[in-house]
Order: C-alpha cells, then sequence, then structure tokens
C-alpha cells in the first residue's frame, strides 16, 4: 500500500519507524520486536537511513525483509546526504527493484563534524528538491516528509519552516509526518497553521514515547522537543527506577495518543526504538486490536 492510499481509507492509519541494528543480536531482537507489532496490522513499518546515509543499503534490505516476511508494507528513509543526483538515482532504481514503493524524503543531518548541512557537488540542498526528484524519477512511489511542531532547529521562525514543508508539499508528497513531541498543543496549533499556510496532505503526528528518561532527555535536546515541567518532574522522581520511568512514560503516551484520536487525527507514527514492548501497551490502552490468529 502506497501512503497516498493509507489516509484515503476509513480505517485509521498506524505506522511504526524502526532503524537497522548493528549486530546480529540487534537484527534478532527487531525481528521479535517487529512480529509482535505485526499483529496491530500497521499500514507500513518505516526505516531509517542512518546517520549520513551509512545504513542505506541495510534500509533497503530490512524494507525488504519486512514486505517478505511480515506482508506489511515497507516505507524507506531517503535523504540527499553525501550522494549526487545520479547517486540518488541509483539508490532509488535499488529501492525499486526491492519492491519498495514508499520513500520518506529527508534532507537529512549534517555529517558528523559539520554544523551546517552542506549539498556535495552534483548533489541536493533541499528536501523538496529530493522530492521532485523522487516525484520525476519514480511517479508512483508514495512520499512522506517531515514536519515539526516546535519548529526545526536551523529555521529562523515558524514562518519560515512552515514555507518550507509547503515547498515540499508543492513538490509531491503524500502525507507530513511530525518530529516527536510531548505537548499536544503545540501539535494541534501546528495543525492549525498547516492549514491557513495551504498545506492540506495528511498530518500525522508523531509520538515517542518514554521509556528512559536520561535517552529522552538528549534527544528531545537535538530536535527541540519540550517536555514538559510535570512529566519531567514525575520522571526524575523515578531516576533511579527503570520501570517506574516506563510507566509514567507509557501512560503519558496513551494519554497525549488518546487526545490526538479526539481530536480526529488520520493516523499516529510510532517512534519505536526497534522494541515493541511500549507500543504495545499503547496499542492495547487504546483498543487496537491484535490479528485474529494472535487472539485465538
Amino acid at each position: 500500500m502506497r501512503i497516498r492510499d493509507v489516509y484515503r481509507r476509513s480505517q485509521f492509519g498506524l505506522s511504526i519507524e524502526i532503524f537497522p541494528p548493528k549486530t546480529e543480536a540487534g537484527d534478532e531482537s527487531l525481528r521479535q520486536s517487529l512480529k509482535r507489532l505485526s499483529v496491530y496490522r500497521p499500514a507500513f513499518i518505516s526505516c531509517t537511513y542512518g546517520a549520513g546515509g551509512t545504513t542505506q543499503h541495510r534500509t533497503v534490505e530490512w524494507c525488504a525483509e519486512i514486505q517478505d516476511s511480515l506482508g506489511i508494507s515497507a516505507t524507506s528513509h531517503f535523504t540527499c546526504v553525501g550522494s549526487t543526483v545520479d547517486e540518488l538515482r541509483e539508490w532509488l532504481r535499488l529501492a525499486g527493484d526491492n519492491g519498495i514503493r514508499n520513500i520518506m524524503a529527508l534532507r537529512g543531518d549534517p555529517p558528523q563534524g559539520q554544523e551546517t548541512f552542506e549539498a556535495v557537488e552534483g548533489g541536493l540542498q533541499h528536501a523538496n528538491e529530493l522530492v521532485e526528484l523522487i516525484r520525476r524519477e519514480c511517479p508512483e512511489m508514495g512520499i512522506g516528509v517531515a514536519g515539526y511542531p516546535e519548529k526545526h532547529q536551523e529555521a529562523p521562525d515558524a514562518a519560515t519552516d512552515l514555507a518550507n514543508l509547503k515547498r515540499k508539499v508543492d513538490a509531491g508528497a503524500d502525507a507530513v509526518y511530525t518530529q516527536l513531541f510531548y505537548v499536544n498543543e503545540k501539535f494541534l496549533r501546528f495543525r492549525e497553521q498547516c492549514k491557513q499556510t495551504g498545506i492540506e496532505v495528511p498530518l500525522i503526528p508523531g509520538i515517542m514515547p518514554i521509556t528512559n528518561f536520561s535517552r529522552i532527555q538528549r534527544i528531545a535536546a537535538m530536535c527541540g522537543a519540550e517536555v514538559p515541567d510535570d512529566l519531567s518532574a514525575q520522571l526524575e522522581a523515578a531516576q533511579d527506577d527503570k520501570e517506574a520511568q516506563f510507566e509514567i512514560g507509557v501512560e503519558h503516551a496513551i494519554q497525549q495518543c488518546r487526545q490526538l484520536m479526539d481530536e480526529g487525527v488520520p493516523g499516529i507514527h510510532f517512534y519505536a526504538l526497534n522494541r515493541s514492548r511500549a507500543c504495545e501497551r499503547i496499542l492495547d490502552a487504546l483498543g487496537f486490536k491484535r490479528a485474529q490468529s494472535e487472539c485465538a
């Protein structure tokens, strides 16, 4: 199923994001997590591309495995980092040959050691250019792009960030998937701003359940996401109790998702960090049905 078709149906669009592991043990652990999550019948599972495009071939391999072994559509991340246009075209051919029909098109972060993003000679500078390339080379490909409820850290202001998002959508994106956030009001305000800007494609909130507070503090700091003071206080009080942190974080995610669903979002995109336990708890609490074979 292509991204453009997921949100045309009455069915809620559940999607889950994973990353390519670095070890064989990690591979096997991820396979078990995906098997457990697959019973919730996500519309697709996306796989990240790795810093600087370092896992691009592993990403394709994992997408192919997801489709072949689980029968679930896969979405491959794809960035501009470190590649010429000819190399990007070559990767698109590889993805197509491996049955990939959906791409998450991202500019990508600056390579390690660089403070700002700089395109390689013969490469692309912006994500909207990557969307244009995909749409030109692979017109039937489903394309997702990133949105930032709390503004991309490199954007000087929210208006500039929204204008950048509008360019990506106008270039041919089918849906927008947001950066993680922990304050729903920020997403709802962003949704209204998108409407006012003329962005009419589906806007999908990205949720990363907090299972380890120190890790989330690092991730939130990197992407500029606010962790509410009351939630931070609860997690700090439980900093010596990993299970308590897990319970606090999962409960917050459940409440987040319930409110977002009440607000009529067309889907939710879970950043699973290659583990299934938190997502299982959240999806069960939200009333998502497991596949019949799992319920027997």
